[in-house]
């Protein structure tokens, strides 16, 4: 006789919140994190007034009301530089880096 499955919603959302799925976020964001500022731009010192300000400003916080329906454990990484934006995607003078969507497609994954 095959064997079969029943799946539980309540079930697969207990486990969407457990502190074991935020505990892997975490540990994921932190390695994109690590991997941001490994690949952050750091200006000289000659030409930035606040060179390897953007590097030292990427922060990670993790919850567990993610995702849309506010129902899922998630993690995020940002950078507090008040011109990251900038850095990220770049101006009509300045080439954007994407740090941090290099640091997710290399980090984070096992």
């Amino acid at each position: 006789m095959p064997a079969t499955f029943k799946m539980s919603n309540k079930g697969v959302g207990q486990l969407l919140k457990s502190q074991m799925i935020q505990a892997d976020m975490l540990y994921r964001a932190e390695e994109i994190a690590k991997a941001a500022q490994a690949l952050a731009p750091v200006g000289s010192p000659a030409r930035d007034p606040h060179p390897g300000h953007y590097k030292g400003s990427f922060e990670v916080s993790t919850t567990t009301r993610g995702g849309r329906r506010r129902d899922r454990a998630t993690a995020t990484v940002t950078n507090t530089a008040y011109y990251a934006r900038w850095v990220e995607y770049g101006t009509e003078k300045v080439a954007a880096h994407h740090v941090l969507l290099r640091a997710a497609q290399a980090g984070g994954g096992d």
